[in-house]
Parts: C-alpha cells; sequence; structure tokens
C-alpha cells in the first residue's frame, strides 16, 4: 500500500513525480503529495483524494520547481484522509520534508518525548514523527541523523529525505516496506516498485533492510548503519514498458486476465526440460524432502487460496500432512514448528507484511522457508532458504489474477516434484501430468474466448445483493477465491462454502432468487454437488453450474452452466478459477466501479 518515487537530476522532478505516482495508483491510496527542494527551500503540495485532484493543484508540477523531490500516495493508517495528514510531512524548523511507507509502532511513545522537548504537531500520523526526529538528531551530518532515526523507531519503513542543506542531494533508508533504487544517465530514483521509473532507466539496486542511500545526479552511494560503504549488484529489468501499461484494455484486471496464457507458459515451460521438472531455484534433495515431518503454507488473500488448494495437491501426492494457515494468524499462535518442518510462503509483491512476519516466526524456530514471490530480490524471496518466481510479469490490478494463476502451477510443479522424489508416482502417471501441466495455457486461452458468455450471465445478475459460491474439495478452495473476487471490485456481497455445510445452518440464507455459483467439476463428488444444487433450487435459489466439458448432466438441473476443459482434477482449479475472474470483472464493470483501484483495498499491503 502506498507509494514512494524519488529523483534527483537535470530536469524539473514534479512532473516526474507525478507521472511515477500514477504508475504506482494501482497500490491503493487516499491522498497524494510532492515535496521539491529549489533555492535552499523545500516546497510540498499535497491534496486528499486522486493524484489528478494534485496534479490540478500544481498545474501538473509546472507550479513547484526544482530538480529534486520526493512523491508519495497514502493509504491511511494513523488519521483520516486528509490534506494535513498527506505526505511529505516537514519538520518543524522546515530543513527536513519526509515520505514514509510502514507503521512506525512506536511513535506514540516517540511523539511524547518530541512534545515535551518543544516540538509541535500538525497531522495524526506516525511519519510526522520521523519528520521531527531528524530535525532533533541533525547535527550537519545527513547520515548520522538517519541512523540516530532509524535507531529509534520500531515498525516497517521505507523513507525518503530531503534536507535543505544538501541541495544536491536526498537520502533513502528501507526496512521491511518495498523500495528500489533506480539507476539513470545523470539521474537517480526511488521509487516503492519499478513500474514507477521503467520510462526513465532498466537499472536497478535491491536494498536490504537498513541500508542507507545517498542519491546524487551523478551517482549513487549506499551505506549500511556502521556508515561503511556497501557494493551493490546492479539489476536490469527485462520485461517491456508496455506490459505495465494498459495497451488498449479499459481495465489492467482485464489485461491481466487476458495475459495468464502467457504468464502460465513463462511459469511451466522454463522448468519442464525433457519431460522432467527442474527446479534448479530450489535446493531441496530427495534427502531433505524424505525427512519432512510437515509441511505449512502461509499467506494472505488469494495466495492463502492458492495454499488451500497446494495442501489438497501435496497431501495427494506426496501424503505429506500440510496445514495451510492465513498469515496474520500464524505467528500469534505460538506455532508448532520446526527443523524438520517445510514452510511454503506465498506472496505475490514478496513485501506482504503479515506474510514476511510469519515467515521469520517460523525461520527463528528451525524450520525451512520455501518462498513462492513474482518480485525479484524482494524481501520475503531474500529471507527465504529457497525461492521461486512465478514470472508473471507486473500486475497492476488491485484484484490478482495472473498471479494467483502462476503461483497455482507452481505449486503444482512443487507437489509433483516432491512427489517424484518420494517415489509416490508411477512413470505412466508423471508422464501424462506433465503432458497436461503443459497444456494448461492453451485450455486457459481457450476459456477466455468464452468471455462473452460470461459477460451476459454477469449483465442478469449484476444487481444481485448477495452471491454465494459453493463447491467440494478442490472446488471448494476455488470457490474462496471466485467469492473474493466478486465482492473486492463489485463491492456485492459473498460467501463461499464448503457444498457439504449448507445443511449446517447457511442454507437457511437462501431465498427466491438469490444466485448461487456452484463448482461441480470433480468426478468423484459431481454427484454430491448436484444434490446441494438441487437443495438451493429447491429453496428458491437460481444457479450457475460450472464444470467440465464431460460432465453434461449439469445443464439438467442447473440454471446456467459454465464449462472448463476436462484434465486432471489436481489441475482443474487452474481452469475452474478463470470464468470465476471473469464474472467478478464484467459484474463491477456493469455496476460501474473502479475495478484496478477498488475502495479501501491496496496492492501490496505492507502494514500489519
Amino acid at each position: 500500500m502506498c507509494g514512494i518515487v524519488g529523483y534527483i537530476g537535470q530536469k524539473q522532478a514534479a512532473p516526474i513525480l507525478l507521472d511515477g505516482l500514477a504508475k504506482l495508483e494501482y497500490r491503493g491510496y487516499d491522498s497524494a503529495g510532492i515535496a521539491t527542494l529549489n533555492d535552499g527551500k523545500i516546497d510540498v503540495a499535497k491534496a486528499k483524494g486522486r493524484l489528478a485532484v494534485l496534479s490540478e493543484l500544481t498545474d501538473e508540477g509546472k507550479n513547484v520547481p526544482g530538480t529534486v523531490g520526493i512523491g508519495h500516495t497514502r493509504w491511511a493508517t494513523h488519521g483520516e484522509p486528509s490534506d494535513i495528514n498527506s505526505h511529505p510531512h516537514v519538520s518543524m524548523d522546515g530543513r527536513f520534508s519526509v515520505v514514509h511507507n510502514g507503521i512506525i509502532e512506536n511513535y506514540i511513545s516517540l511523539k511524547e518525548k518530541l512534545i515535551s522537548k518543544g516540538f509541535e504537531f500538525k497531522s495524526e500520523t506516525d511519519t510526522e514523527v520521523i519528520a521531527h526526529l531528524f530535525e532533533y538528531y541533525y547535527n550537519g551530518d545527513i547520515i548520522d541523523a538517519m541512523i540516530k532515526v532509524i535507531n529509534r523507531v520500531e515498525g516497517s519503513y521505507a523513507i525518503g529525505v530531503l534536507c535543505a542543506d544538501y541541495p544536491d542531494q536526498f537520502v533513502a533508508v528501507r526496512k521491511a516496506s518495498p523500495m528500489i533504487i533506480g539507476l539513470g544517465e545523470g539521474e537517480n530514483f526511488i521509487a516503492s516498485d519499478v513500474t514507477a521509473i521503467l520510462n526513465h532507466t532498466r537499472n536497478i539496486y535491491y536494498l536490504e533492510d537498513n541500508e542507507i542511500v545517498i542519491l546524487k545526479s551523478d551517482g549513487v552511494k549506499v551505506y549500511n548503519t556502521d556508515k561503511e560503504e556497501v557494493e551493490k549488484e546492479v539489476f536490469t529489468v527485462n520485461w517491456d514498458v508496455s506490459a505495465a501499461e494498459k495497451g488498449g484494455y479499459e481495465h489492467f484486471m482485464m489485461k491481466e486476465i487476458e495475459e495468464q496464457p502467457k504468464a502460465l507458459r513463462d511459469t511451466i515451460s522454463p522448468r519442464i526440460k525433457d519431460g522432467r521438472i527442474v527446479l534448479d531455484d530450489i535446493s531441496l534433495t530427495a534427502a531433505d524432502i524424505k525427512a519432512i515431518k510437515k509441511i505449512f503454507i502461509v499467506a494472505c488473500g488469494s495466495a492463502y487460496h492458492v495454499g488451500v488448494v497446494g495442501k489438497y495437491a501435496i497431501e495427494k501426492m506426496c501424503r505429506i500432512p500440510v496445514e495451510v494457515q492465513v498469515a496474520s494468524e500464524f505467528r500469534y499462535c505460538d506455532p508448532i514448528v520446526g527443523k524438520n518442518d517445510l514452510v511454503i510462503v506465498i506472496s505475490q509483491s514478496g513485501e506482504t507484511a503479515d506474510t514476511l512476519a510469519a515467515l521469520k516466526e517460523a525461520k527463528s524456530k528451525g524450520a525451512r522457508i520455501l518462498s513462492i514471490v513474482n518480485v525479484v530480490g524482494s524481501a520475503i524471496a531474500n529471507a527465504s532458504d529457497d525461492v521461486i518466481y512465478t514470472w508473471a510479469g507486473p500486475e497492476i490490478a488491485v484484484a490478482t489474477t495472473k498471479a494467483y494463476s502462476t503461483q497455482l502451477a507452481v505449486m503444482y510443479l512443487i507437489s509433483l516434484y516432491m512427489a517424484d522424489k518420494l517415489g509416490m508416482v508411477t512413470s505412466g502417471q508423471y508422464k501424462k501430468l506433465i503432458e497436461q501441466i503443459e497444456a494448461l495455457p492453451d485450455q486457459v486461452a481457450e476459456i477466455i474466448k468464452q468471455k462473452d458468455k460470461v459477460q451476459y450471465l454477469a449483465s442478469l445478475f449484476f444487481n444481485s445483493q448477495s452471491i454465494f459460491f459453493i463447491g467440494r474439495n478442490l472446488d471448494y478452495a476455488v470457490s474462496l477465491e471466485g467469492s473474493l473476487k466478486l465482492k473486492e471490485i463489485s463491492y456485492i456481497h459473498s460467501e463461499a462454502y464448503a457444498a457439504g455445510e449448507l445443511k449446517h445452518g447457511t442454507i437457511s440464507l437462501i431465498e427466491s432468487g438469490t444466485l448461487v455459483v456452484a463448482l461441480a467439476t470433480g468426478r468423484e463428488l459431481f454427484d454430491k454437488t448436484v444434490s446441494n444444487v438441487k437443495e438451493v433450487k429447491a429453496r428458491g435459489a437460481v444457479v450457475i453450474g460450472l464444470t467440465t466439458e464431460s460432465q453434461t448432466y449439469m445443464s439438467e438441473v442447473a440454471d446456467h452452466v459454465i464449462t472448463v476443459p476436462d484434465t486432471d482434477e489436481m489441475l482443474l482449479p487452474s481452469l475452474s478459477v478463470v470464468p470465476l475472474q471473469l464474472f467478478g470483472y464484467y459484474v463491477a464493470s456493469l455496476k460501474g466501479c473502479d475495478i484496478d483501484k477498488p475502495r479501501n483495498l491496496a496492492k501490496s499491503v505492507t502494514v500489519e
């Protein structure tokens, strides 16, 4: 959540900052601001609302001159969305201006101390504490001040700081909150995400926690907290700028839904060579896998739903017990996890605060960590023993689609890889599963071609007050994701239920005209789910059945039917989720919702 951009060079900073912040709008925000340093003075402009408000206020940045500056889009945590609470915040003497992502957990005690020293606060934010701390600790050396500040604050942060005494540079630091450094020709950048600076450079540094960066127009230097210079490896971004742009689509979400065949291919193809799964990314040996006592899958939101599918896949194929836990609960339940356990951590951004905290908890207890992430060099990737990158490319829409699908694909590869090492699959079973995994991209492409049918169904039900999703086993796991997709972008109340649980209470919610989306793709439990369809129809529900092409009986019991191609049951979630993504999208579109930036939500959740 939130976004930071910083610039120093020969050009006017404000237009570059506004353009970069526009590229970060997907992260979620409720206010925006910029600060520039010009003629030894810091100028600040900020406003509640969308970035367009700030752009109009500053005449597209023309009213805020200067060739060095920092910008921010804020998602409120401390204090309501307002002009005053917006970033950047300025120290009482006007010498420092600060932007900050994350949460300062001990800000109350720090604020009380500063007030006792005569400092006055204008906002309700935790971030203003940082600005005043810089003034309090500053003795003429900006790095010394930064070290003292980060030694006092507790929590997560990515911080950019202007100092009026240093007109030719600015300083930044990060801890458990995303920030990258962009390296240009005669100009340099900071940003929360590479998408913000791709129009200017492809060469970047990834920062470790508490590495301090001094940026000048002609160079960048990185220091540790002992003021020792740190050598950094330059990474080059190898995907096109167009990958982070809409390319003619009305919304990023639809673009990313349609990118799923390519994303799946990019995830799967390099990891299957000569009919064998090759995971060069990980060091898990056959002996390591055989020693695993239990597997924990830890994630949030859609990534958690991937974990639910992963539990079914791993337990069925490997016969190793798997526990799936929401990351925000994991470290607070004193988890019984140790050195013979594998913890699989899933996060699109690799910066999800709850998931990172859960990872550290598991690692402190001796567990081995395998992460599935999309962003190279992210905090979760760096903290893991092994990491598998999904290679999904940039995902801009808040509602995840291709990241979810590529995470699923990685989960299948891990499951089959471990089953093979354990001797749990025959050569024939292995060969067939490999062929079916490789077929997934083309099958997803075929499903997307049916989007007009899904759009028609959305037109019938977009005014629904409540929509329920039901399924069993893997179908229940996908129901969770289908329900989440719908509610987060259309704001329609929606719930997912294990179909067999209907009679234990939730069927009381069904009344005449209620829409129920029933997933029945698995052959073994198809008849039982059909019985549940009949139960809800008997109480007045309208049913959309989602099943495979070969199970034609669904058309005799459901009011409407969507089909997906047949494949191994373990792989069906990769197919059945696509119509649900499309359904959620079209319902939200017909309701006129802000699909890529749904209210109250952020793409990268970097606070607990």
